[in-house]
């Protein structure tokens, strides 16, 4: 394919993208598919000989579409928001472009200094204390990770390697096998499991700390775990705290906590993947209070923001806690800038050496998004939230489950955790929409989360009138059951 041809088929591929994602809701939000069923669409080796650039586009709705579940419609409530926007899609057509790998400033300038003023925009969007920004006289700063599971691993690997040379530093006789089989970390018991998988990772101890009837980690839970975890012999270094959980999008208490872990040199760690969008907007920012007492700080503008994943950022109040776990200089990365103290090598500030130039889709958004633009984004989807909790308040068959904060609504039939399931499962075999459940307080629970950037209310009250129908169904074939619903 020369250039030529790559100008014309570029068109063509922008045409499908904007047809596919105008036209998403009339698709089947979720596969009928069985495992395996793309292995018999395709030939068991690659071909010899090439093929033309439309045989290949054919076998997308042959081979691929049949087996997508469309993210993006309005009609998925699973899981959290994939962010898209088309700016971000045009930025990341850029992106792959120029191919750049940014392991160092000088592997590519613009694709570093973009990233660093990008991770400063937004930390200013949600008035971060200047300690975690690059532009000031503060030692921290931001960085784009993959994803938060990653962000999570890099600052519970930063401050084990920290409290390794603190202790080696007052006791050199101590080796560092035997300082890491004391250490314990800690999280909720609503942490996302990336948090006890990076512990698993990292290969310390990760302990749960029980949460109250709200799903929040308190301060005395965590008080009480680390005195007994020190009387015991035990070193705590590390504490993540969640704002917006998983499975409710329950907030710790930060406030509480960050206080605690200073005061006996915890590395405290917030992990917002999805709630920390919100707090662009002054009335979700309260949500925030605390965050002047954490080490690091992560969200993903790639669930909520209208950047495309993968785009996690993470903030650090000192940056050379991270530096100085991951730092490794072999000559071929050298180079004439990098003792001029003006200059970020991002290889640094991760796991992998590579990095693709992510931030090109932060800025493409910010500008023609801009900051009223994204907080009437997320207005909107914490509104319809809003609407299909009215419903399912006003329809006495069903219990919300926990406090609707953002765009998240949790909600179950009254009655056991067996009926819920069976519920459940015929929404989801029906495919007109797609949820996931959750577990809370033991009971099985039904998560209805807005995703989708097309979504609005004429698709709420579709799918409450669906789920409305379905357990109407359900409950009539239980015996001695009166059915009083709320008719669509």
């Amino acid at each position: 394919m020369d250039a030529a041809e790559f100008r014309r088929r570029g068109k063509e591929m922008v045409d499908y993208v904007a047809d596919y994602l105008e036209n998403i809701e009339k698709r089947q939000v979720y596969p009928d598919v069985e495992p395996g069923y793309l292995r018999s669409l395709i030939p068991e080796e690659a071909p010899e000989e090439a093929e033309s650039y439309e045989d290949v586009v054919k076998d997308i709705e042959r081979v691929i579409m049949p087996g997508v579940t469309h993210w993006h419609s309005p009609y998925f409530y699973a899981y959290f928001p994939t962010a898209n926007s088309f700016p971000s899609l045009l930025a990341d057509m850029l992106c792959g472009a120029i191919g750049c790998i940014g392991f160092s400033w000088a592997a590519s300038p613009a694709c570093t200094e973009l990233e660093t003023v990008m991770l400063d925009w937004l930390g200013k969007m949600l008035k971060l204390p200047a300690d975690f920004l690059a532009g000031t006289e503060g030692r921290g700063g931001g960085v784009i990770q993959g994803t938060a599971s990653e962000a999570t691993l890099i600052a519970l690997l930063a401050a084990r390697s920290k409290i390794i040379k603190l202790i080696q530093a007052d006791h050199p006789d101590r080796s560092e096998t035997d300082i890491i089989s004391k250490l314990v970390a800690y999280s909720s018991d609503q942490a996302h499991s990336s948090v006890e998988r990076a512990g698993l990772i990292a290969g310390v101890k990760m302990k749960k700390i029980p949460t109250d009837n709200k799903f929040s980690v308190r301060g005395d839970a965590l008080q009480k775990v680390l005195e007994e975890d020190r009387a015991a012999g035990l070193i705590p270094f590390f504490f993540c705290a969640t704002l917006g959980t998983t499975p409710s999008c329950a907030f710790d208490c930060i406030t509480e906590l960050g206080p605690i872990c200073n005061a006996v040199e915890i590395w405290m760690h917030i992990d917002a993947a999805y709630a920390g969008s919100a707090f662009i907007c002054p009335e979700f920012r309260p949500l925030l209070n605390g965050i002047e007492f954490a080490d690091s700080f992560n969200f993903n503008p790639h669930k909520w923001l209208l950047v495309n994943f993968d785009c996690s950022a993470m903030w650090v109040k000192k940056r050379s806690d991270i530096i100085g776990a991951f730092k490794i200089e072999p000559l071929y990365l050298k180079h004439d800038h990098q003792e001029s103290g003006l200059v970020t090598d991002y290889r640094h500030w991760q796991i992998p050496l590579g990095r693709r130039f992510r931030s090109l889709k932060m800025w493409f958004v910010f500008r023609m998004y801009g900051l009223k633009g994204l907080q009437a984004y997320i207005r909107k989807h914490v509104g319809l939230a809003k609407e299909f909790e009215s419903l399912v308040r006003a329809d006495q068959r069903f219990e919300i489950s926990a406090d609707v904060v953002l765009g998240l609504v949790c909600f179950r039939l009254k009655g056991s955790n067996e009926l819920n399931e069976t519920l459940l499962k015929r929404i989801n075999n029906a495919r007109n929409i797609h949820l996931v459940p959750c577990q809370l307080a033991g009971k099985f629970v039904l998560r209805f989360a807005v995703c989708a950037r097309t979504t609005e209310s004429r698709h709420i009250q579709e799918a409450w009138c669906h789920i409305s129908h379905l357990a109407s169904e359900l409950l009539q074939e239980l015996p001695h059951t009166t059915v009083v619903g709320i008719t669509c």
